[in-house]
């Protein structure tokens, strides 16, 4: 299975990258975390933060797989405990489907990104900035695979 977080953003510090990479490489092979990172749209005096979401909307949707699941990572969706997204994480693994995870720029994501998820997940009711959300985010898919496989990792 692969799971492709799709991220709209800047340049990231090497912390977040030897992170990410450190969470990545620690799930078995037949769990694949893959990043795509894509531009932020050109930001000017009298950019409206609509444009700019529905901008960065467009690449998101290009850069979807074909036939991939897709859940939206947006402060308005479903709080998830570590043993529900493990139970998310098993769901997907027995559906035999790729996952993609979205992640919108500093506006957000669009509607249209919204609309093709079939789920919305919220990582916190905090504003987190980017670098952190992708440090979160990978730790805590690692921890729903360590209890899918109970592994002493998480404790409970």
């Amino acid at each position: 299975m692969r799971l492709t977080v799709i991220t709209v953003g800047g340049k990231m510090p090497g912390w977040v990258k030897e992170g990410v990479a450190e969470y990545g490489k620690r799930l078995p092979r037949d769990l694949r975390l893959e990043w795509r990172e894509l531009s932020l749209a050109r930001r000017g005096s009298d950019s409206k933060p609509e444009q700019l979401r529905a901008r960065e909307g467009e690449q998101i949707i290009r850069a979807v797989p074909s036939g991939d699941r897709v859940v939206a990572l947006d402060v308005q969706g479903d709080s998830w405990s570590t043993p529900q997204l493990a139970r998310e994480l098993t769901a997907w693994q027995m559906s035999g489907a790729n996952v993609s995870l979205l992640i919108g720029g500093p506006d957000g994501l669009s509607p249209e990104c919204l609309a093709l998820a079939e789920r919305r997940w919220s990582l916190s009711a905090l504003t987190l900035p980017h670098p952190l959300v992708r440090i979160l985010l990978a730790e805590q898919l690692y921890r729903a695979w360590t209890i899918t496989v109970n592994h002493p990792y998480h404790r409970a």
